[in-house]
């Protein structure tokens, strides 16, 4: 079969196939491009910061929209509403997170109360015996608004400690109206005007819980389509291919009539040729 592809004509229909293919692929690869190019872009408002109070409403299912949304909220912590959460990371580090209850101004009541805190997650700590009351007093507080964790089933936590941020638990320790996330600090400034880059200082580390990433809508019609140029890249090769099979398979059939031909035996009376000039038994000419 080597020899039969390897004729002028076969080689040529070779490149000419390769050559389809190639567009093909080409083909292939702008479709899959276009499947993510032609989506809008996801249009994000969440570094921007909001009111909390704007944001989301108190005792109301936590809207996904909100997540990740960097917010604003005046108030002050309840520093006897504080709890650590443990085996938090910090740059490969496990530690603890100190998460305070932040009794948030101008908040709607709820069942009639008006008291009502959202955690707030104030700080990385590698020791818990480092633990310090909150700032006291009137703050603004900015941060990067999230949902609540889920509690983790059967587990019980030591005094002055919480298994996850889940507000479901921290509400049934603070006894207190709240709002179905909390927030990840960044900055606090007191009634006194006192501000830092961050809202830690001494052994309290910045969480700096970065938005989490955006996912892209793929349009899977143009991947369809790519992956169909893809199939009909191949099937151009096949069809060299199969041509080639095709023909070599003719010059065999050909090859074996001819061969089945040649080879028969001569009919009675018949003599094949130079028969008669072959010498008798005898010796003589028949």
């Amino acid at each position: 079969m080597l020899r039969t592809a390897l004729k002028p004509r076969w080689i040529l229909a070779l490149i000419g196939a390769l050559a389809v293919s190639g567009v093909f692929v080409l083909l292939s690869q702008w479709q899959f491009s276009r499947s993510t190019s032609d989506a809008p872009p996801v249009v994000t408002t969440t570094e921007t910061p909001q009111p909390l109070t704007k944001t989301i409403q108190p005792g109301t299912d936590f809207p996904a929209a909100a997540a990740d949304q960097m917010i604003t909220a005046t108030g002050h912590y309840d520093p006897s509403k504080q709890v650590l959460v443990p085996n938090r990371l910090l740059q490969g580090v496990s530690g603890w997170w100190v998460v305070t209850a932040f009794v948030v101004d101008g908040a709607p009541a709820v069942g009639g109360d008006h008291t009502v805190v959202i955690p707030v997650a104030r700080g990385w700590l590698a020791d818990p015996g480092q633990m310090q009351t909150p700032p006291s007093g009137e703050v603004r507080l900015t941060g990067r608004l999230e949902p609540s964790e889920a509690p983790e089933a059967n587990k019980h936590p030591a005094p002055g400690q919480a298994s996850m941020v889940s507000v479901a638990e921290l509400i049934n320790m603070w006894d207190v109206a709240s709002y179905t996330g909390f927030v990840g600090a960044t900055h606090e400034v007191t009634a006194a005007g006192d501000q830092s880059a961050s809202a830690v200082s001494g052994p309290l580390k910045p969480l700096n819980i970065p938005p989490q990433p955006k996912s892209t809508p793929v349009n899977w019609l143009n991947i369809f389509y790519a992956v169909e140029w893809v199939v009909f890249a191949g099937f151009a090769i096949f069809l060299w291919w199969r041509l080639v099979r095709d023909e070599y398979e003719r010059e065999l059939e050909a090859r074996a009539e001819y061969e089945s031909g040649s080879s028969e035996p001569s009919s009675p009376g018949q003599s094949s040729p130079g028969e008669e000039n072959l010498p008798s038994d005898t010796g003589g000419k028949p």
